[in-house]
């Protein structure tokens, strides 16, 4: 319970781009509520498996951690690592949305492409996605399994838009960066292609 209440904290701070993003906050919600009824609660999927198919259930099944037998302690570790960078992601791409793109209330937004977003266009949903992935490996279960992928297209579909609507309110300039940037995963610089007119 306590975990709920503290990612539906750290959600309730994060600031939307648009209503539509709700839906894909409530969609990782979700995920979290799933992650703690099985961690905290009774780990049904693991029990299915192990009657299924007359496996035993893993050594860290009563402590949180169900692939400690193939990743061991030091991936354990890293799982941790990808928390905290994760973490640190979302609010430095908050700081930089918060700083140049809604200060568009005073006349004055722009494209965000210094700091992280010169690297990545979409940081906080690449947060987002490595706190999930580090809960999908450390208690690793069906619904879980069956979530994230979902979560990843439901936050893939979410940016396309997100950049459609950045192309009409800022047009080439816009399209400019997204040519030389990556969506997710920061990667060598492209030059930028030949840009179109593009219409409001």
């Amino acid at each position: 319970m306590i975990l709920i209440i503290i990612y539906g904290i750290f959600l309730a701070f994060i600031p939307f781009y648009k209503k539509s993003q709700i839906k894909p906050a409530s969609a990782y919600m979700a995920f979290i509520v799933a992650f703690a009824l099985e961690m905290f609660g009774i780990p049904m999927s693991m029990y299915f498996v192990a009657w299924a198919f007359g496996i035993t259930l893993p050594e860290g099944i009563l402590w949180g951690h169900t692939l400690v037998n193939y990743i061991g302690f030091w991936g354990m570790y890293i799982c941790i690592v990808f928390t905290i960078v994760g973490g640190t992601i979302i609010l430095i791409g908050w700081r930089s949305i918060y700083k140049n793109y809604w200060s568009k209330e005073d006349g004055k937004g722009k494209v965000v492409k210094t700091g992280i977003y010169s690297y990545i266009r979409h940081p906080q949903y690449t947060g987002f996605l490595l706190i999930t992935l580090e809960i999908l490996i450390e208690w690793v279960t069906i619904p879980l399994l069956i979530m994230w992928p979902i979560l990843l297209v439901i936050y893939f579909r979410l940016a396309r838009k997100e950049e459609r609507e950045m192309e009409k309110e800022f047009g080439e300039e816009y399209i400019r960066y997204k040519n030389s940037t990556s969506m997710f995963i920061p990667l060598p610089k492209r030059k930028g292609k030949n840009i179109r007119n593009v219409k409001s």
